[in-house]
């Protein structure tokens, strides 16, 4: 993983609240204290509705970043409902030439796994925005350590989140997923990922228990399920905190095999204190 001196700040989803101009600001001093240049997308805020620009607009302004020799690093701080709008817009031949990585979580789990279908380039599911909320002095601490490997990740705390197996002891495989919701658009276009011998992961902020059941059931009917070496179930936030943490697999096992290994993290999804995981690149998890 290449070395971020300098980063940029993207908004391929719901634009950013004009309101909180003063995150983006903390965002970004945390990162220049962290000896990281930052360039902040033309079109970041919201201006009509959720959109703070046209698909093409935000689409260039990703472009743009991959062109700039000055930036190592996209991380988008959005999410919400639509970053699929861009998809068809990116240039992924130039995207599979790049050594940046694309950071983001949520909804631009469309634009991540895109990303790995189209070119086999590796995206890290993480909202950077998480160095300043609420376990923004833990999240600083990661991120510094990662840093200070110069981008290796092999080790280190911040891509390092706690499994418990609920199904079998053993998995191994290329990471795809991300938010369940999310990662469904991509069902029928050319940018859903293939899932033979893939690690699945899917985690959501919202959602009850008929809106999980509503994905899982999708997800065994186009048989992604048969075809998964595992799956990684992260933080089901509304759901979970309504139920409890067990009720997410009880919802998933009537769609799966027996022989399916499931394995549960609280470590990555929407929580504030989530770790990174990689997606696109290979993953190997067991019972130690």
């Amino acid at each position: 993983m290449k070395r971020i001196k300098g980063a940029a700040l993207a908004a391929c989803s719901n634009g950013q609240n004009p309101e909180k101009k003063e995150e983006i600001t903390a965002l970004c001093r945390v990162l220049s204290e962290m000896g990281i240049r930052v360039t902040v997308a033309e079109h970041l805020y919201a201006g009509d509705g959720v959109f703070s620009g046209t698909a093409k607009e935000r689409a260039d302004d990703l472009m743009k970043f991959y062109l700039d020799d000055t930036i190592d690093a996209i991380f988008d701080v959005s999410g919400g409902d639509i970053a699929n709008e861009i998809l068809g817009l990116l240039d992924y031949e130039l995207i599979s030439k790049s050594d940046k990585m694309f950071w983001g979580y949520s909804d631009l789990s469309t634009i991540i796994n895109a990303i790995y279908t189209k070119t086999g380039k590796v995206s890290s599911l993480y909202q950077i925005k998480n160095l300043i909320w609420a376990d923004g002095e833990r999240q600083r601490k990661r991120f510094g350590e990662f840093l200070a490997r110069e981008g290796a990740v092999e080790e280190t705390s911040l891509y390092a989140p706690c499994y418990d197996f609920v199904q079998g002891n053993h998995m191994e495989g290329v990471v795809i997923g991300g938010n369940v919701r999310c990662f469904l658009k991509l069902a029928g276009t050319p940018y859903f990922p293939e899932v033979s011998g893939k690690i699945l992961l899917l985690e959501a902020l919202g959602g009850g228990t008929a809106q999980i059941t509503t994905y899982f059931s999708q997800l065994e009917q186009m048989g992604v399920f048969e075809k998964t070496a595992g799956i990684i179930l992260g933080t089901f936030t509304n759901l979970e905190q309504a139920e409890n943490k067990k009720v997410v697999f009880e919802l998933l096992k009537p769609h799966i095999k027996n022989t399916l290994p499931v394995a549960k993290t609280q470590e990555i999804g929407h929580g504030s204190d989530a770790k990174a995981i990689r997606i696109g690149a290979y993953h190997m998890i067991k019972v130690i």
